[in-house]
């Protein structure tokens, strides 16, 4: 008798089974070693970096003023709501693949597909953008201790011109040069990469390291910051609105919400943690635990940073590049710098580590999934049980362009693509809660159809307030991946084979 083929279901909109998951936890490779705390650490690290030592200058320099804070509520906030719907679904799919598996066995593939393609910029272009900064950071440790670097050593190749034509315009004897490159970028990546092709273990034990270490140092900025600050510099705490030549606005509220959106950048961290599922002991009770605990615990950090740095500095005279070690050496503890500075280095060290962690979890998930090439993205290494050559290609292409490429604006691309994700999980939890109902859920979000609908117009109202250059430049990348999807990912899809 002739056995009937299950008819392969087409639709862009086809979701994978709940019962796949599962099944996918079984056969997985990955080593469960990460424990509440430890996954809280993770979470942690990837958070406190950037946000607080590069982007802080930034925000208040040019759009919000000392009311930052209030941006950093504004943008905490939106992160909220989407964080209590990520830890209800981490709850229920233990996975990798973050918002992309969440979305793929509720939503539909082509939504999936779409988020994991904007999951890269939030990850990969994230680290890219860390790197650079890093590099910034150690030429200030070099400066502190006497040492000069070449120009053409520690920049880009257009940045380094720029540079040396600044220098030479002060009457400094800079060399002429065809070739720069930024070394320690490029350098820094390949020694992440290394300790995350080792292992989980080794890799979180790093991050525990570095994470107590700028945890202390933030709080030192808090606590010892407080005494230098002068009232003063919080008049007026809202500045009056401005327009520039662009007609985008300055200050004000719409400053404050449009500071919100590129402060936005400093909050990825927290879902990073549902990326590491797949290697975490009790994973339906610890990822959500440690998703809210790091999500307040930085959130609560960058508020009070954000107030002290202002109140040290008048916000127009902030450091764009090292806003926190700049505030301090101006009140005359020079002395602070050198703390600073290195706690800077070891923070952006974890952010990337925990970035590029997410980043070959995610491609992970999407490579069992079909989505992308399995021989490549879902390799792992017979004696480290992690995805080495997913980790060894996102850390050649991470460390190659943070080394040639001037990265401007970065962190709001990225906040574009991990708003709509968010907006679109909160979406699809509550999809989830109406379709399935008996599910078993080991944490629930409370009152869901209010934290979804916040959750998914927040997230939307801060992304709709991004630059305009940005939103155009979203608009390629996702376009770009559609084609993607339509070229490889739809005919690979393990659910066009039925029987499986």
């Amino acid at each position: 008798m002739e056995t009937k083929l299950k008819p392969v279901n087409t639709s862009v909109m086809r979701k994978k089974p709940l019962s796949a998951y599962a099944a996918d936890m079984q056969k997985s490779e990955l080593k469960r070693v990460l424990t509440r705390w430890g996954l809280t650490s993770l979470g942690i690290g990837a958070v406190i970096g950037g946000g607080i030592f590069v982007l802080t200058g930034i925000a208040a320099h040019d759009w919000a003023g000392p009311a930052l804070a209030l941006s950093f509520v504004l943008a905490g906030v939106a992160c909220t709501f989407a964080a209590l719907c990520y830890a209800e679904f981490a709850s229920i799919l233990p996975v990798e693949g973050s918002a992309y598996a969440y979305s793929y066995g509720t939503v539909g593939e082509i939504f999936a597909w779409f988020i994991g393609w904007n999951l890269i910029l939030e990850y990969m272009m994230g680290a890219t953008t860390v790197a650079v900064s890093w590099s910034g950071y150690f030429e200030k440790l070099m400066h502190l201790f006497h040492i000069e670097l070449p120009v053409w050593l520690m920049n880009d190749p257009i940045t380094a011109q720029e540079k040396a034509g600044i220098l030479r315009a002060a009457g400094q004897n800079v060399p002429d040069f065809t070739f720069a490159i930024n070394l320690p970028a490029f350098l820094i990546v390949w020694v992440v990469t290394y300790i995350l092709v080792k292992g989980i273990k080794e890799a979180a034990s790093t991050n525990n390291i570095i994470v107590v270490t700028k945890v202390v140092a933030v709080i030192f900025v808090i606590v010892v910051g407080s005494f230098y600050i002068d009232t003063t510099n919080w008049t007026p705490f809202i500045p009056t609105e401005v327009m520039d030549d662009k007609g985008q606005p300055h200050f004000g509220f719409n400053g404050i919400v449009t500071a919100a959106s590129i402060v936005f950048f400093a909050y990825i961290g927290f879902d990073a943690v549902s990326t590491q599922a797949g290697e975490a002991i009790n994973p339906t009770k610890d990822v959500p635990f440690a998703i809210i605990a790091s999500l307040i615990i930085c959130t609560l950090l960058y508020i009070l940073v954000s107030l002290v740095l202002t109140g040290m500095v008048r916000y127009d005279s902030l450091d764009l590049k090292a806003p926190v070690a700049q505030a301090f050496a101006d009140v005359g503890l020079t002395w602070a710098v050198y703390l600073i500075t290195i706690a800077a280095i070891a923070g952006l060290t974890s952010v990337m580590l925990v970035m590029m962690l997410g980043q070959t979890r995610i491609f992970l998930g999407m490579a069992k999934d079909g989505l992308l090439p399995k021989g490549l993205f879902a390799a792992i290494h017979p004696t480290f049980k992690t995805p080495y050559k997913s980790t060894i290609l996102v850390g050649a292409i991470i460390s190659v362009v943070a080394a040639l490429t001037p990265i401007d604006k970065v962190s709001e691309l990225c906040s574009s693509g991990t708003l709509l994700a968010f907006a679109m999980i909160c979406a699809a939890v509550w999809m989830l809660r109406v379709r399935e109902p008996n599910l078993e859920r080991p944490y629930r979000t409370p009152a869901l159809p209010i934290v979804a609908t916040l959750g998914i117009l927040a997230n939307l109202y801060l992304m709709w307030n991004l630059r305009v250059d940005t939103k155009i430049a979203f608009l390629i990348w996702g376009t770009l991946g559609i084609i993607v999807y339509f070229l490889y990912s739809r005919k690979h899809s393990n659910l066009n084979n039925p029987e499986e």
